[in-house]
């Protein structure tokens, strides 16, 4: 019965209200590039600050899930991520736009956005205290073998040369260690410069290796940025939902890929985005179609990060650790508002989390059309613009999204020289997703590793702790199946096609 009431305490007007009002922001800060769904809640978290705890974490939620699709925009029609969680939709969804699809690809990133939160949204409900306790079991060397199982995703990120894209992480990894150490604050690598002392940021990376380059070449190139082949449709909703049912495995795969890496504090809708494409190529009847304009890879991508907000939540409210960056924008909200994370939440200030989650619930539905709606004028929109005013907005909302996450003009010198970077290493065929993944878990890898390295040296039992955890050797022995699953798939595919022809 509590439930119930808990449940149309999240139905009022009001918090309906609230809900459409954060997706629609949430939306139209995360379609711009560099505006992450941090810096989305960040911006709007001061307005929630006078409303009732239950009502505030209503909007922060449907921020936070507004802004997780919102990426997808630009993702798909600018080949920029609008959010880091974006970077594999771009793989798919922009060779789809290329092709005279954008509308049926921002649908169907819609459609899978809302899956993957109900489905994240779901588990908060159900399965919140227990599977926060799964978190609690990864220690210091578990983040350092997810970090390692992560990087092996370059198999599938590296667009047919395995070899360029272990090159590419690596440069990332390289990357990631310049400026502050993560353990112990040395610095390194900077070459006595102050550009570089904050080191190389994720955003600026991101915004620079994936705009800069195709900024470039429009500017280098005579054609349009997008063809319009024929009459745009509307929505292309029937087309785009026969897709997902024919896709549901891919779908439900994704989604609780999602809500699981979402529970690990730390890891995040861009690791979750790429595992799930990862997990979509590798179970597909022709992965070589992955890359250029697969829709399975848009639907397990928008799938897994959605599902990351729902998963986030459960070791922020349970546990107080926040499972993404912002989940402890969101933490920190709840601590201003008087509300005590922790295992007892649930008990003491049940009514205020069950609104919150049934409101999560009613955000992601009323994701559905103002998804589609903004969809479809934003694709609208991006074709009818000419390029001599499309590269200046795109240009002018770069610097923007790159200045405004620290209100330091070094981030954008840094995202112009990495994009400039970027573009030459594109030349000869160095994709940029696998350098962005080496800078996102290269801080992840030195933090789990030096921390076990000195935990295993007082213990003096450092090989005990690098591999005798039961955690550990399961990852590790994932990492090694996908990094050799592509060798084994060539040599079975090329002995499969040569009993063909004899």
């Amino acid at each position: 019965m509590d439930l119930f009431n808990h449940f149309f305490s999240a139905l009022s007007i009001e918090n309906v209200m609230f809900s459409l009002a954060g997706v629609v922001a949430g939306t139209v800060i995360g379609a711009l590039p560099g505006l992450t769904a941090t810096m989305a809640i960040a911006i709007l978290v001061p307005f929630t600050f006078t409303m009732d705890p239950a009502s505030a974490l209503i909007v922060l939620g449907a921020i936070y899930t507004g802004a997780m699709y919102g990426g997808a925009y630009a993702a798909i029609l600018l080949n920029t991520p609008g959010t880091p969680s974006a970077i594999a939709t771009t793989f798919d969804g922009f060779p789809m736009a290329k092709a005279g699809n954008g509308d049926l690809a921002i649908t169907l990133a819609c459609l899978a956005s809302v899956t993957g939160g109900l489905v994240g949204a779901f588990s908060l409900l159900m399965f919140a205290p227990p599977l926060a306790t799964v978190a609690l079991a990864f220690g210091p060397m578990e983040y350092f073998w997810l970090s390692i199982l992560g990087l092996t995703l370059v198999a599938a990120l590296s667009e047919g040369d395995s070899t360029k894209g272990m090159v590419g992480a690596c440069l990332g990894l390289m990357l990631s260690m310049i400026g502050s150490a993560v353990m112990g604050g040395d610095i390194r690598y900077t070459m006595g410069s102050q550009v570089l002392l904050g080191g190389i940021g994720v955003v600026p990376a991101l915004i620079g290796l994936f705009c800069i380059p195709v900024l470039i070449d429009l500017v280098t190139s005579r054609n349009e940025h997008l063809e319009l082949r024929g009459r745009v449709a509307s929505l292309r909703l029937g087309e785009a939902g026969q897709i997902v049912r024919k896709s549901k495995f891919n779908l439900i795969r994704s989604s609780v890929i999602g809500t699981v890496v979402g529970i690990l504090p730390g890891a995040g809708g861009s690791i979750a985005s790429l595992v799930s494409y990862s997990e979509a190529r590798r179970a597909a009847d022709k992965p070589e179609s992955f890359g250029r304009g697969n829709p399975n890879g848009i639907i397990a991508s928008e799938a897994a990060n959605n599902a990351t907000v729902g998963g986030g939540f459960i070791p922020t409210l349970v546990l107080g650790i926040p499972g993404t960056p912002a989940d402890a924008v969101v933490l920190g909200a709840l601590m201003v508002q008087g509300v005590r994370t922790g295992p007892s939440l649930f008990n003491e200030q049940g009514s205020i989390v069950y609104t919150f989650i049934f409101g999560l619930f009613i955000a992601t539905l009323l994701m559905l059309p103002v998804g589609l709606a903004l969809g479809r004028y934003a694709y609208r929109s991006i074709i009818a613009v000419p390029k001599t005013l499309l590269v200046p907005s795109v240009v002018f909302m770069t610097v923007l999204g790159s200045y405004a996450i620290n209100n330091n003009i070094d981030d954008v010198i840094v995202m112009f020289a990495v994009g400039v970077g970027g573009w030459f290493l594109s030349r000869f065929g160095f994709p940029p997703a696998p350098i962005v993944l080496g800078l996102i878990l290269g801080p992840l890898a030195e933090q789990g590793f030096v921390q076990a390295w000195m935990i295993g040296s007082a213990t003096d039992n450092r090989l005990g702790m690098i591999f005798g955890r039961p955690i550990s050797l399961i990852i590790l022995v994932l990492a090694a199946l996908t990094l050799l699953y592509p060798t084994f798939s060539r040599i079975y595919h090329e002995r499969k096609h040569k009993r063909a022809v004899e």
